[in-house]
Formats: structure tokens, C-alpha cells, sequence
């Protein structure tokens, strides 16, 4: 059950990224900063596939994903259609990642250490979903700000 929840809540939630990413009705504004937003909506949503396709495509779906985390954040002016793309691959990619998991995998440990101590696998999941959540947010008022 908590999969298929799982699987739900990412593709609700990558499904309104790319909404937010189409809403910019200027597509440079989607990579603007000011003093007071260090990150812009293009790098958060770099920085998000990449957190996506690294933690549940590459260590679940095994898809081979290599991740550059530094590139996220300093890459600039992609062309809103490259991140859409990039946002609807992401959808397919958790979607086949998580039809790879039955219930019992959510007990298990996670395979990466990635806060410095033991997860289960269902624990980092909920937790990934989390973290889009808290970004998709940032999107949204990065938006409506600029």
C-alpha cells in the first residue's frame, strides 16, 4: 500500500513541478536570483531530478543515472522544454523504480548511508517525497515573486 502512495505522491507532485516550470510566462525569469534567492526555480528543479533519478532511479531502478549535484545548482538557461522532458522522464523513472518493490523492501535498510546512519528504504522514500514537497513550495513562491 505505502508504494502505491508512494508511487501517487511523486507523480502528483513532479506532475505539478512541471506545471509550476510551464507557468513561468517568461521563460528566463524560471532562472532569475536576488539578494534575497540563492537558488533559482531552474536550479531547484535540476537539483531535484537530480536528487530524484540519484536516490530512487540509479539505487532502486538500477538505471545507471551517474549524478553531478554540483552542475544542479550552476547550470543556467536550459530551455524550459529540455526540464519538462527532464521532469516527465523522472515520473517514468520512479514509477518503474518503485513497480520493482514489494512491501517487505520498504523494511529493509536503505543501501546508501546518506545521513551519516541507518534508514530503511521506506523511511528515505517518505523522506524524498518530503523534500520535493519542500521545493515544489519554493518554486511556487519563486514564481508568484518574480
Amino acid at each position: 500500500m505505502l508504494i502505491e502512495t508512494l508511487k501517487s505522491l511523486f507523480t502528483r507532485d513532479l506532475t505539478k513541478l512541471k506545471l509550476e516550470i510551464e507557468s513561468y510566462q517568461d521563460e528566463s525569469k524560471i532562472w532569475v536570483i536576488d539578494k534575497n534567492i540563492s537558488n533559482s526555480a531552474g536550479n531547484l528543479c535540476l537539483h531535484l531530478i537530480g536528487n530524484i533519478n540519484t536516490y530512487i532511479g540509479a539505487e532502486i531502478g538500477k538505471t545507471g543515472y551517474i549524478r553531478n549535484r554540483e552542475l544542479e545548482f550552476s547550470l543556467k538557461n536550459i530551455p524550459r522544454t529540455e526540464l519538462i522532458e527532464k521532469i516527465e522522464n523522472t515520473i517514468i523513472v520512479v514509477n518503474n523504480a518503485l513497480d520493482r518493490l514489494n512491501e517487505s523492501d520498504l523494511e529493509l535498510i536503505y543501501p546508501l548511508e546518506v545521513f551519516e546512519k541507518e534508514m530503511t528504504t521506506g523511511f528515505f522514500l517518505v523522506h524524498l517525497s518530503v523534500h520535493l514537497g519542500y521545493h515544489l513550495g519554493q518554486i511556487n513562491y519563486h514564481r508568484r515573486l518574480i
